[in-house]
């Protein structure tokens, strides 16, 4: 290998834990999901590295160093020689927890500075995309956290509403909408409880499927009466914490 003296370096925030990340780099099907069909990693030392994207470029290289869950450093080159030949550029990727999610730390090291800058923006789709199978991933409950969410707004008995938002809600969720500005699931099933005694018998139900990216989620929801009727409907916005409970909701009524 060429001296690699010049280098191409981003980080970003992911939301999930170091382990949860760290699978895409030792596991072939995530692998794959991330860089294309057919893309293979064999996560040990001196294990082979293969990427094939989805139009059809293939890039290979083999693992030099794995540390789970905080490092990977593989060799890189494409296949078909140019820009570089497999093998002549080296990756290294750091994780580090941060908060309750993890900070991913990229450095790319070239011979060639033309070369590398060839490689900047395809770095910052990369990352970006990588960043959002590991949320999908994470965050596939997503929509029983809403559904539980909007259920413990109807439910009517005290202990069990204040148990059904400990059990999905962070300690210090905020809640606001135009009757609302919260913090506290205490103080979040207390509000839902009186607003039940202003409106008796109204349900609340999500509609349609939810919209997900990276931890924030948008639901779409209706409030209907005991008659059947919509009294009003609305949109929400969810933040979740990489272990699936509810940092903050604001929700936008319609009518």
């Amino acid at each position: 290998m060429d001296q690699l003296t010049h280098r191409l370096d981003r980080n970003v925030a992911i939301q999930a834990a170091p382990e949860t990340v760290f699978r895409f780099f030792t596991d072939s099907d995530r692998w794959a999901r991330w860089w294309g069909a057919g893309s293979t990693i064999d996560a040990r030392p001196g294990g082979r590295v293969l990427v094939r994207y989805p139009n059809g470029v293939e890039a290979s290289g083999e693992v030099v160093e794995l540390t789970p869950p905080a490092r990977i450093v593989f060799t890189y080159g494409y296949a078909s020689g140019k820009p570089i030949p497999p093998g002549s550029s080296r990756v290294t990727i750091g994780l580090e927890a941060e908060g309750a999610g993890t900070r991913l730390r990229l450095v790319h090291e070239f011979g060639d500075p033309s070369v590398r800058d060839q490689h900047v923006q395809g770095w910052r789709f990369q990352l970006s995309v990588f960043g959002n199978l590991v949320a999908d991933e994470v965050f596939a409950g997503a929509p029983d956290v809403v559904d539980a969410w909007f259920a413990a707004w109807t439910e009517t008995d005290d202990r069990a509403r204040a148990e059904a938002f400990t059990r999905i809600a962070a300690d210090r969720i905020r809640f606001r909408d135009r009757y609302s500005n919260l913090e506290g699931a205490g103080e979040l099933a207390d509000h839902s409880g009186a607003g039940q005694k202003f409106m008796p018998g109204v349900r609340l139900h999500r509609q349609g499927a939810v919209r997900h990216c990276q931890g924030t989620v948008i639901a779409d929801w209706s409030a209907v009466g005991s008659d059947g009727q919509e009294r009003m409907s609305g949109t929400s916005v969810f933040e979740l914490y990489p272990d699936g409970r509810i940092a903050s909701v604001t929700s936008l009524a319609r009518s």
